[in-house]
Parts: C-alpha cells; structure tokens; sequence
C-alpha cells in the first residue's frame, strides 16, 4: 500500500498530465494482499510453536519410554500413546492452517472510476427448504437485504430457491416484492445499514431513529414494513393465504390439492422482471430482477438437497439473466454490508490477478452471539485465524452461504489464461415477456434435466455428500482456480447461530459426517487434490475431515485416566518425576496462547472456557456419531440424510439462550453419552476424595496428581450437565429416565476392571 502511494505521489511530482495519470492510476490494484511473515507476533508465534512441538516429542518419548511390562494398566498406557500420537499428529496439521496468514483489502472507489459502466450483471440464490425450520419472514428479510445492495438493480437479480414448495413462502416474497418498492429507495436515500428490515429497525430501536432521517418518512416505511410482517405472519399462522390475495395473482394457481412439498411441478413466478421498463420502485429507478423458483420434485427421483437446488438456479438464471458473478446466501445470512458486491468485484475484476480468482468466500458471522458464546457457535478462530491461513495456501474452503462465485468456474470450465470480457450478455430471445420467459424456462428445473449430463459431477455443485459445498470448492481449486477469503471489519453477512444444545450438536455431526465422506470418495483432498493444490492446503482440508475420527482418541482420553484414576493406576509421570515437565509446559503454554488468541479476536475469557467445553461436548458425541453413521454407510447399512438446522425457537428457549443456560430439554442418544460420562468423572473424583479423607491414604496422590487434575478439570466442564441432571426444573433439563440410564452406565462402566 504505501509504494503505491509513493509511486502516484512521484506521478505528481513529474507534473504529469490528466490523461498520463489516468494511465498511471489503472496500474494500480483493486485489492491488496498483505502476508504476516516478519512481525513480531509471527516470530513469537513460531517460537510458540517451537517449543510445544520439543514439548510434544518429549511426552512421546516417555510414553514409549515407560510402557509398563505387565500388570495393571499396560493396554491403558498403550491406549494413552496411539491417543498423544494421534493428538500430535492432528495438531501438526493445524498448524498448516496457521503458518502462513494473509489479509486482503479492497479499493472500491478505484473500481467505480474504472468500470461502473461496464460492471457485470449478478444473480443472488437464496435457499430455503421448510417454511416451518425457515419461517418466511426470515427468508424475506434476507432477500430484501440483498435486493438493496448498492450496486446498478438493471445488473441485479435475485432468485429464491423454496424447496419445500410453500404457497406461504411465495406470498411472503409476493409481499416483499411490492415492499420493495418504498424499501430499496428509502435505503438509497438514507444510506441504511443493515439493509434487512428487521435487524435495522431492532437496531434503531435500541439507538433511536437516526436523526439524517425524516421522522415522517421513516414511520411511513416502519408501519409499511410492520403492517407486511403482520399480514405473512397472520397468513402463517393460519395455513393459508387470503383469499383476495389469492384471486389477485396468477401465481397462487399452481398450488392445488394433488401437490405436495416432494411431489409437484415446477413451480416458476418472475415477480419482478428487471427488463420490463415499468418496473420501478416509487421514484422511477429500475428495480433488480426478483424470481421464485420451486423446481420438479417427485417421490420416484432424488433432488440431491441443496446441491440440485443450487444447479437448477444456475439453469433458471441462465435463461433469464445470466449474470457472471454468482452470489449465494442461506435464508438466514442476511446482507450486512451493502458494498460487499462491490468487495467482491474488487478481486475478480483486478487486471494482474483477477482473472484466477473462481470465488471469493466472506466469513459466516451471526447476529445472537451471546456475551460469552454458550454454544461456541462464532467460529471465532476459524474465521479469524484459519481461513486466513488456508487463503495463504491458495484459497479457502467453500463453505456454502456468503460466497460470490464467477459463474464458469462454478460451471465446470478450468482455469485458462486470458482477459475477461466484464460486459453483461444481453439474452437474444426474441420474447421476453414475463409469461413465456417462465414457460420456456421451467424445464431447466425439471426432475429429469439432468439424466445423462454431467450436472452434479463435472458441472454445478458436487452430488453425493452432505457437504456439497466443500467438495465443490475443492473441485474448482483442482481445476486451476484459485479462491479468496475476504473478511472485512463489518461483516458481509450476518445469520442465525443455533440457541440450544440439540442443535448445535445436530449441525456439527452433519458437518463433521460430511468432511469425512469427502476424505473417504474420490474427492479426497489428498488424492484428488494432489499436484493440483499446495501440500499446505492439502493439509488445511484435513483438518476438518479428520474432526469424525478425532472422537475416539478424545473419548478414550476423557474416559480411560479418569477410570484409571478410579482403580489407582497411574499413567502419569509422578509429580517429582522430571518427566512431568513436558505435560504440564504443554497444558499451561498451549492454553495461555489459546487464551491470549481468544481474548486479542474479542472472545471473552468465559467465552474460551465455553469453547473449551463444547470442544469436549462435540467430540465425544457429534464427531462420534458421525463416524460411527460414515462407517454404515459405507457398510451399506444406512444412508445420509440433509438436515436443517431449525431457525425457530419458543419464548422459554430464547430467554435461557440469552440468560446462556445450556439447553438440554429431551432425550437423545448424544445427550446419554455426555450425561454418562459427566457422572463417570464425579464418580472417580468422589472415590479418590473419599479414599484421602476417610482412608487417609495420601502417598498414592503423588503417582495420580495429574489424573486428579484432568477429572478435575472434567468435572468443571460438566457442571452444566450436573445441574440439568439433578438440580434443573425447567424444560431445559434432562428428562428422568435419561438420568436412571446414565447412572447405572456409569456405574457399570466404573466396576469394569483394566489391564
């Protein structure tokens, strides 16, 4: 950055004139790539590192060192080593997502003197699948954000995506169209921030309304937007759609009583035709292209989930506008910034690197964090830290909302050197009236389009694993593209982040299950990856498909000491032992660097401790139950099914999410194992404080110190679960037969003898 200024400040100085100026400035860049190598905190990092790796080595010595001969716990300390080797091992490869940081920064004023004339047209997919898990509301919010972004609305186009087929999720769209028209203007006019209707006015009515803004107009766009809510709301709750609404547009006609979410036609309403001159907002300015698309289901064909609603958008978008960038955004990832089109342009249209960049992913952020982030749900240190990481390797994972694609590389084309041509393609359709637009273009949403084309294998997103996203991305990487990650002060996109336990569980097995799926098919990162993409990156992806496998050394390593410790084997160095040295350096230097991380990317130091717990949490039942569901699969003995992570929550729920009391509130197979182990480490704690009071037996602590520390420590993280076990009353608790069951497997499992 600053040899560019001094480059155009020496231009000045030679007295250049306007037009070699104006040549001058096209040099330089739309974005800036700013690497950490040689500051203080890399090298104190690499010192860190250093030393926990010696630290690391030091404890795999001992464990081979030390392996007991015979006797008691022989096969516990061996089960301990293949645990610290596997630790190790997964920990090396973290840090490949940590060695070489880059932060990118955009120059959009430079864009809109260079190219505001020609920018390219861009499509916008928003996905929803349940009107129920999704209400309309949500979807709407987020497509009216995105609707007002500040960018040309002729070169503007956004298509919803309703895979659950709901005449109520098109009235709500219906509704926003017509809002649209006073909400796009009023944006405009008043430079609005966020441009979702809900979070601003919850945000202003907080700060109070904003004093540039008239007061007329502003309870004039309130009550518009209060009196919509209400009507989708009413409508909602009811089941049906008022009938004077019903009678006034078409579009309602294509529900009838033989159709159902998964068996119905394509269902395909362009409610505002950005072509048509006649659609404009109330002062006359064009409005973007907005689309309803419900494509074919029938029961005797497979839709593929997300995948083959994103391929059939990119079909749909094709004939109608075709725009080169492609931005897709769940139901729930509201725009947060309006300039973030234009961030993204600044990558893509750059003149010396633009034309390798496929996608450019902006960070997943949400809007109800609590203060210390209950369920560590922020991703905090993987959008801070890791991703940053991976863009220096070559470009970050694709994680499915928030990402802005150029469309020929999400389309399967590889990488080819040469100039792009930025310039909208103009449809050479001889009609474009709205009626026969539809009719020549549902078929592209067919159920049948895509027998015997390559969509969903070399063309569109990937099918045949729940984390689509993550292989298509990878895919584009091998086929010579490279890929951005942008995160920006103000995020781009701001979502829902889950508010109970059950869910956050839910999410993090269908993640975890689905990266292990992509290490285990063809698109294994280290085979398919491999000569295409850095080693480094390689690395990056491995991190995340080896969280599955990762439960069983986590398991073993909360369970085995804490039983041992139970029976009085040690398996531990003693505490005079020089031998403990290396456990206790790693325990306290890793955490305090984790802590000091935390605390410098705006995490509290409770927040840290909740992220440590749900680590726990997650590993020995969402990565458990995700391996445990892989390997059926691949036995052949189950199938993996898409599940959506509900959006919704009660009145009860919400107050204890914000009060962050942990969640429970039924049974489930996961919530067994967390309880059964929580009582697992009470118990062996109990036994050793009853052995030192009342037996007065205090010589064995010396051999057992650090496993009194870990059950300890296991203890702590489970308090949550003691109190939803035995104190808790509300419906937030663990139900009764859950308890009997956890404590007679806890007592059972403490009575098993080990070798």
């Amino acid at each position: 950055m600053r040899q560019i200024e001094r480059e155009r400040e020496r231009a000045r100085s030679m007295g250049l004139g306007r037009e070699e100026t104006r040549r001058d400035e096209q040099r330089f860049p739309l974005f800036e790539t700013e690497e950490a190598k040689g500051t203080a905190s890399r090298i104190s990092y690499k010192l860190y590192v250093g030393s926990i790796f010696v630290g690391v080595c030091l404890i795999l010595v001992y464990r081979a060192i030390y392996i007991p001969r015979e006797g008691e716990g022989r096969w516990s300390w061996i089960g301990m080593f293949g645990a610290e080797l596997w630790f190790s091992f997964y920990w090396l490869l973290t840090q490949s997502a940590r060695w070489n940081p880059v932060y990118r920064s955009t120059f959009k004023q430079r864009l809109s003197q260079r190219y505001e004339n020609d920018l390219p047209g861009v499509d916008i997919f928003v996905c929803t699948a349940d009107p129920i898990i999704e209400p309309p509301t949500l979807v709407i919010n987020t497509v009216l954000s995105v609707m007002a972004y500040d960018y040309p609305k002729e070169k503007l186009s956004v298509y919803l995506s309703d895979d659950g087929g709901s005449d109520l999720t098109f009235y709500a769209l219906l509704e926003a169209s017509h809002f649209s028209r006073h909400w796009i203007p009023f944006c405009k006019k008043f430079k609005v921030e966020p441009r979702s209707p809900v979070a601003y006015f919850s945000t202003a009515s907080q700060s109070g309304r904003p004093n540039a803004i008239n007061k007329d107009e502003w309870s004039t766009i309130k009550k518009l937007y209060e009196d919509m809510e209400n009507r989708i709301e009413t409508a909602v709750k009811s089941g049906r759609i008022p009938e004077e609404v019903r009678s006034k547009h078409t579009g309602f006609s294509e529900w009838h009583s033989g159709i159902s979410s998964r068996d119905h036609q394509t269902i395909l309403q362009i409610l505002i035709n950005g072509r048509d001159p006649t659609a404009v907002d109330i002062e006359g300015a064009a409005l973007p292209t907005l689309v309803y698309l419900a494509r074919e289901k029938r029961p005797q064909h497979h839709h593929n989930f997300k995948a083959g609603a994103m391929n059939a958008l990119l079909r749909v978008s094709s004939e109608i506008s075709n725009g080169q960038i492609i931005l897709n955004v769940d139901c729930d990832m509201y725009s947060n910034n309006s300039e973030s089109v234009r961030d993204a342009l600044c990558f893509f249209m750059d003149e010396e690197n633009g034309h390798e960049i496929a996608y450019v992913q902006f960070p997943q952020a949400f809007n109800n964090i609590t203060r210390n982030d209950l369920y560590a749900s922020s991703l905090r240190i993987i959008s801070e830290v890791d991703f940053h990481g991976m863009d220096g390797n070559g470009g970050p994972m694709y994680v499915g909302t928030g990402c802005f694609h150029r469309r020929e590389s999400l389309c399967g084309k590889k990488y080819s050197k040469g100039k792009v041509e930025w310039k909208q393609e103009i449809q050479s359709k001889t009609d474009n009236r709205t009626s026969n637009l539809e009719e020549r273009t549902k078929a592209l949403a067919s159920c049948t389009y895509e027998e015997n084309t390559q969509w969903g294998k070399e063309m569109g997103l990937k099918y045949g694993c729940p984390v689509e996203d993550v292989i298509t991305g990878l895919s584009i990487q091998c086929n010579g593209w490279k890929s951005v990650y942008y995160n920006p002060v103000r995020k781009g996109f701001l979502g829902v982040a889950p508010t109970t336990l059950a869910q956050t569980l839910l999410q993090h097995k269908r993640w975890s299950e689905g990266d292990l799926q992509v290490l285990l098919s063809s698109y294994s990162p280290l085979l398919y990856g491999h000569g295409k993409i850095s080693a480094g990156l390689q690395m990056g992806y491995c991190i995340y498909c080896l969280w599955a496998p990762t439960s069983l050394p986590t398991l073993y390593y909360v369970l085995i000491p804490s039983l041992c410790l139970f029976n009085g084997i040690s398996l531990f160095p003693k505490i005079s032992s020089p031998w403990v040295m290396p456990f206790l350096y790693v325990m306290v230097v890793h955490n305090a660097y984790s802590i000091s991380e935390s605390l410098h990317y705006g995490e509290t130091l409770y927040g840290w401790w909740n992220e440590k717990r749900m680590w726990v949490m997650k590993r020995t039942t969402s990565y458990l139950f995700a391996l445990i569901d892989t390997v059926l699969k691949l036995l052949g003995i189950s199938n993996s099914a898409f599940v959506i992570t509900t959006k919704v929550s009660d009145d009860e729920v919400s107050k204890r999410y914000q009060q962050e009391i942990m969640e429970f509130g039924g049974s489930s197979p996961m919530f067994t194992i967390l309880a059964t182990v929580a009582i697992i480490h009470l118990v062996c704690l109990v036994g050793v404080a009853i052995r030192v009071v009342i037996n007065r037996e205090v010589g064995f602590l010396g051999a057992l110190i650090l496993q009194v520390l870990l059950c300890g420590l296991l203890v702590i993280i489970n308090l949550p679960v003691y109190q939803a076990l035995f104190f808790r009353k509300d419906k937030g608790c663990l139900p009764s037969p859950l308890k009997f069951t956890s404590v007679g497997l806890a007592i059972l499992a403490c009575l098993i003898p080990l070798y």
